[in-house]
């Protein structure tokens, strides 16, 4: 038996402890015990107050909550999943580190990996990994709080690795390779990601196909296709209930289907075209990916005392401390297509560069599969403004139109770039390199990209104009003179990073040059191009995610203070109500929801019924509301006003936020319906459009609009007036509510609670009954003579029985990985 050689490893275990360390220097403030401030994650902890609340209670999960949107599924707000393993074999891999070093680690860890398979030596290896886990976007998002997105697009490379593994006939290992990290990428819980995810593979897919249709090799691809076949079908068995859950949810959230017919041409079968293209990449825009700050970096920013703004405010005579001050404030430096962006998606200059030099030197199949998923992840981010083609993949595209920002699509790019060029730099320090069509696509790299940024780094002003969509508006008070040093500022920026870039290549390309020519060694070209990358991308992405961003955990733990008008309102016990910010935009904002039962919320995948009920309905009471107390009407026009908000009303807005002198104040809606009331007449209507306008119309407190749909569970029964009945809310679970109810007849009853098939049942005495749907978007039953306990229960089945298959599928993945190792490890011993 050999002796194992423990030190051919000591590479890899350098290279992962640089990972760590570069990751801990950078997020330094969290090691001094400080978190990160991340909006999303503070929206989050506003979504999830009472689902955490009722856990820490209760020790359950609750699969529902009212805390927003008047009610919707907790799915995918703060669902502990505990079936799938996996989250926990995502702990880890990050080895303890504190967020968001921990996050940036994962990307250096999955790229590595990839690399690996590729045969990459460790230290080129590490060079990819390194930019790759740079990648702009990629601190970007983690500055937003976009978690869930940074963890999947971590695995999105181990991934392929595995595929890539498979299909070069190391079925077994490609084979759990792919199991193991695809149960993570699917862990991560970011679908938009994984989809995405699918398309890299169905093209590398097809690129094989086509190679096995040339080389006739069926059993070796029908082979590689079964085993990955096989552990996809295991991976996704890890996370069975998050799947199953979002197959069967979809379809009630603005993802699904409008049964609305209006505005045809701009709906599709999930969200509407210009809401899935708002953010769309412009077509110039993607120079981002070369010259960082291409469109102005981030779309509000200071100037400095170099700035040409603050040279003609002193030229105009301000005082420097007053020309100091202005050039403090936030302006708009971003003058592309999008609302607004924090930040570009850039993959570094020398990734850029390498990229193209890939292009020349590497051959085969894995260069045009790479090259069609940067083209393809190009023009579908451009979305509305290459509409044909998006609309192509909206109509024909199983899942396409469940996604909104397009621009989101631009990580395929950034995997795809970063690995073709760490190939052709592989190639680079290959024994048996083609030193003569190395130095040959070398010279043609430069030439191309060296002379695209010289030019636009001479005279930017011929292609450009520098001015954004909102100019005019945003600077009409301005004289003309610092308009026009502004324009010249957003030049500077633009021409600056030109340069920049350009500088950084040319730095890389001697490097290459020296070392094809023999004139430096290969340890100081990896090391010199390894230094470069580092100090490219480390230096734009300080621009975006730096200290600053860091505060002390108190902050972080308790995102939100209640106003005095929110502690007015938490003293009221009355249970079942909700409250109407108007102080913020109440439909993006989690605040409220952290204090009470709020109307608004912020989630990316609301009820479609609710947002629409939003659209036609509640925004058009809102503004009649809010226009008439910010005309300071009297308290009769007020009353009167709040007396016709049928739909606001029904919802049980008890509350409402209003902003007066003395700070937000809570006004109280004495017409709010309370939790149940009965109705005493009902009128059908024949379809979505004429529900969603009648619901508008009536008087809920006496008339109900029921869709024709329901006439089996209702039929013409004509229900007598009975003053002396009372139906109430007796007690309060997020995912189970109580009723008592008296009467001396049959009732409809209306519950100003949101219908949702999927998983309410409901209870009279304990015996389950039928409910349906009334005015648009709430629950109705017939509710029989007599004293009776009426329950509504979320028992959705497909929970319990997902988190089964989950820990079967986890359990059986991890025992198959373990296995496989200690068997590859003692052939190795």
């Amino acid at each position: 038996m050999e002796q194992f050689n423990y030190k051919k490893y000591i590479p890899y275990l350098a290279v992962i402890l640089i990972f760590i360390l570069i990751s801990v220097i950078y997020f330094s403030p969290a090691i001094e015990g400080k978190k990160l401030k991340q909006g999303d994650i503070d929206r989050l902890k506003g979504m999830s107050k009472e689902i955490t609340d009722f856990r820490k209670v209760t020790g359950e999960n609750t699969l529902w909550t009212n805390s927003m949107f008047s009610g919707m599924p907790a799915y995918f707000i703060s669902m502990q999943f505990d079936g799938n393993l996996f989250k926990k074999v995502s702990k880890v891999l990050q080895l303890g580190l504190p967020h968001p070093a921990n996050q940036v680690f994962l990307y250096f860890l999955g790229f590595f990996i990839l690399m690996l398979v590729l045969r990459a030596k460790p230290w080129i290896a590490a060079i990819g990994a390194m930019a790759f886990a740079f990648s702009s976007y990629f601190f970007i998002i983690i500055e937003a709080g976009h978690n869930s997105k940074a963890a999947a697009v971590s695995y999105m490379a181990p991934v392929l690795a595995g595929i890539i593994l498979s299909y070069r006939g190391k079925y077994i290992a490609g084979a759990l390779l792919t199991a193991f990290f695809l149960a993570l990428e699917i862990s991560a819980n970011h679908l938009q990601i994984t989809y995405y995810l699918f398309i890299i593979v169905l093209i590398y897919g097809i690129y094989e196909l086509v190679e096995t249709i040339r080389n006739k090799n069926w059993k070796h691809f029908l082979k590689a296709t079964g085993v990955l076949f096989i552990a996809a079908l295991l991976a996704v068995g890890t996370h069975a209930t998050s799947l199953w859950i979002s197959s069967d949810h979809t379809g009630y959230t603005t993802r699904g289907k409008s049964e609305l017919t209006d505005n045809k041409q701009n709906k599709t079968s999930g969200l509407d075209r210009d809401y899935i293209t708002a953010w769309s990449y412009g077509v110039s825009e993607t120079m981002t990916l070369l010259v960082p700050d291409f469109m102005g970096g981030a779309s509000y920013g200071p100037l400095s005392e170099r700035s040409n703004v603050y040279k003609a405010l002193i030229d105009s005579g301000s005082r420097s401390t007053d020309a100091k001050r202005f050039i403090k404030q936030q302006f708009p430096l971003y003058w592309g297509d999008q609302p607004f962006t924090s930040g570009p998606v850039y993959v570094g200059a020398i990734i850029f560069f390498l990229f193209i030099f890939g292009l020349f030197v590497i051959k085969g199949k894995l260069k045009w599969w790479l090259l069609t998923v940067t083209i393809i992840s190009i023009m579908l981010s451009w979305g509305k403004n290459m509409m044909w083609f998006t609309d192509f993949f909206l109509d024909y595209f199983p899942g396409y139109d469940k996604f909104r920002a397009v621009s989101m699509i631009l990580v395929m790019a950034e995997l795809s770039m970063p690995f073709l060029g760490i190939m052709a730099l592989s190639k680079v320090f290959e024994k048996n390199r083609d030193e003569k069509a190395l130095m040959k696509g070398l010279l043609y790299s430069i030439y191309i990209i060296g002379c695209v940024l010289l030019v636009l780094a001479i005279m930017p002003s011929v292609f450009f104009s520098f001015t954004g969509p909102a100019d005019a508006q945003l600077f009409q008070e301005w004289p003309e003179w610092l308009r026009n040093a502004f324009s010249d500022d957003r030049i500077r920026i633009f021409r600056i990073d030109a340069i920049r870039s350009l500088a950084l290549i040319l730095f890389v390309a001697a490097l290459i040059w020296l070392y094809l020519k023999s004139k430096i060694k290969a340890a100081y070209a990896i090391a010199g191009i390894a230094l470069l990358v580092l100090i490219d991308m480390w230096a734009v992405d300080k621009r975006y995610l730096n200290d600053e961003n860091f505060v002390r955990s108190a902050v972080v733990e308790n995102p939100f203070k209640p106003s005095e008008a929110d502690k007015e309102i938490m003293r009221d016990r009355e249970t079942g109500f909700r409250v109407l910010n108007l102080t913020i935009d109440p439909f993006k904002d989690a605040s409220t929801s952290f204090f009470h039962h709020s109307i608004g919320g912020y989630h990316g995948a609301k009820l479609k019924r609710y947002q629409e009920l939003i659209d036609f309905q509640i925004q058009p009471e809102m503004n009649r509301l809010f226009n008439t107390l910010r005309s300071e009407a009297d308290l009769r026009k007020v009353e009167n006003v709040l007396k016709n908000l049928p739909v606001l009303n029904m919802l049980n807005t008890k509350y409402f936020i209003i902003m007066s002198n003395a700070g937000p104040t809570s006004v109280m809606n004495p017409y709010a319906m309370g939790p149940a009331w009965f109705v005493k007449d009902y009128e059908y209507v024949q379809n979505a459009d004429e529900e969603i306008i009648a619901v508008g119309d009536i008087d809920p407190i006496v008339t109900a609009v029921i869709d024709e749909r329901f006439r089996d569970e209702l039929g013409e029964i004509i229900f007598q007036t009975d003053t002396s009945a009372s139906i109430a809310l007796s007690d309060y679970k997020p995912n189970h509510l109580t009723y008592t109810s008296n009467t001396s007849s049959d009732q409809l009853a209306i519950f100003s609670e949101v219908y949702y098939p999927a998983g309410w049942n409901t209870y009279i005495d304990g015996q389950l009954k039928p409910h349906f749907r009334a005015n648009w978007t709430l629950r109705a039953m017939i509710i029989p003579a007599g004293n009776h306990t009426v329950e509504f229960k979320f028992e959705p089945t497909i929970y319990s029985t997902g988190e089964k298959i989950s820990l079967i599928s986890s359990v059986l993945l991890l025992l198959l990985v373990v296995v496989y190792g200690v068997i590859e490890i003692r052939k190795n011993i």
